[in-house]
C-alpha cells in the first residue's frame, strides 16, 4: 500500500461534513474534480469505499464511521500544532477576520472596523458574516464577537456589551399580524419564548425569516409585527416600537477567541480593541434612544 498523504484526508473529511463533493470543492475551494481524484485517491490505497454514493450526496458507509472518526481526530490534532504555533509565533500585523451575527456585521462593526483601520497600521480586518457558529478550532476566524449568555467551552472571551431587543411594526399593522423567526435565530431563547406565548394567545406567525435584517425589512413591507435587535429595530424610519408581549433582558455581547489562543498577541490585541470600540456603541446596542410605542 502506498503511503497517504495526510493532506489526502482533507478532502475525504470535507466530504463526509458537506454531503456532497461539490459543496466540499467549494469549502476548500478547488475544483470538483480534483476533490473526486482525492478521495478517489485514499479509497484506492486504502483498498475501502469509503462513501455510499446516492442522488441525495455522498453518504458514510455505516461500517467505515470509525475509520472516518479515526480522521477527525488526526485534523483535530493537526489543527491543534497549528493554533499552538500560531499562538507563540503570532505577529501584532495581519489580517485580523473577525466573525459575528448579520445584525453586527451591517450595524455596528464596520465603522469599528473603519476607524481601527484608520488608527492602526498594523492590522487590517475581514468580516465573516454568519447567524450560524464558526468553528474557530479550524482556524476560520481569529476573533468572534456573539450575542450570547454563555460561550461555549472552546471559546475564551469577555463581555464588552449588552444587546437589547424591542418588538416593531409599520404604522397601521393589526396587533394579531406576527412575523417569526427561523434558522439559527429561531432557536434562541426569546424566539421560542415569543412562539409559546403567541400560540397560548392563539395567535400565529404569518410569515418567518432567519435573518433579524429581513425580518426588519419584511415588517417595513407591513406583514406583521416582530421581534429585532433595537439597534436595527430603532434606525429604521418606518418602523416604531410596539408592546412587548413578552420580558427581553439584553443579551450579553462577547468578544471572544479560540480557548488555544487566547493569549496569542494578536488575537489579544484585536480583542481588545474591538472591546474598546463597542463601548462607543452602548446606548444604541441597549436601545436607550427609542420609546416603546
Amino acid at each position: 500500500m502506498h503511503k497517504t498523504n495526510w493532506d489526502d484526508f482533507r478532502f475525504v473529511l470535507a466530504v463526509a461534513r458537506m454531503g456532497s463533493v461539490s459543496a466540499a470543492a467549494r469549502e476548500l475551494g478547488v475544483n470538483h474534480a480534483t476533490v473526486l481524484r482525492r478521495v478517489a485517491g485514499v479509497e484506492e490505497r486504502l483498498g475501502v469505499e469509503l462513501f455510499e454514493k446516492s442522488v441525495r450526496g455522498y453518504d458514510i458507509a455505516p461500517e467505515k464511521l470509525r475509520l472516518i472518526e479515526a480522521a477527525r481526530e488526526v485534523e483535530a490534532a493537526v489543527n491543534a500544532v497549528e493554533r499552538m504555533a500560531q499562538a507563540g509565533e503570532a505577529p501584532l500585523a495581519g489580517v485580523i477576520r473577525v466573525t459575528s451575527t448579520d445584525t453586527l456585521c451591517h450595524e455596528v462593526l464596520p465603522s469599528i472596523v473603519a476607524r481601527m483601520s484608520m488608527n492602526s497600521s498594523d492590522l487590517s480586518f475581514e468580516l465573516l458574516c454568519s447567524n450560524a457558529h464558526i468553528d474557530l478550532s479550524r482556524l476560520h476566524a481569529d476573533v468572534t464577537v456573539r450575542p450570547a449568555f454563555k460561550l461555549p467551552d472552546d471559546l475564551y472571551g469577555e463581555i464588552a456589551g449588552q444587546m437589547a431587543f424591542g418588538f416593531y411594526a409599520a404604522e397601521g399593522v393589526a396587533e394579531d399580524h406576527w412575523l417569526g423567526q427561523s434558522g439559527m435565530i429561531g432557536r434562541i431563547p426569546f424566539a421560542q419564548k415569543l412562539r409559546e406565548r403567541l400560540e397560548k394567545d392563539g395567535a400565529a406567525f404569518r410569515a418567518a425569516a432567519d435573518s433579524f435584517l429581513t425580518l426588519r425589512s419584511m415588517a417595513e413591507a407591513g406583514l406583521g409585527r416582530t421581534m429585532l435587535p433595537c439597534i436595527i429595530g430603532d434606525r429604521s424610519p418606518k418602523l416604531h416600537r410596539v408592546h412587548a408581549p413578552i420580558e427581553l433582558p439584553p443579551v450579553p455581547i462577547f468578544v471572544a477567541s479560540h480557548a488555544d489562543l487566547a493569549d496569542a498577541p494578536r488575537q489579544r490585541q484585536a480583542r481588545t480593541r474591538i472591546a474598546a470600540a463597542l463601548e462607543a456603541e452602548a446606548e444604541q446596542l441597549l436601545g436607550l434612544t427609542s420609546e416603546a410605542a
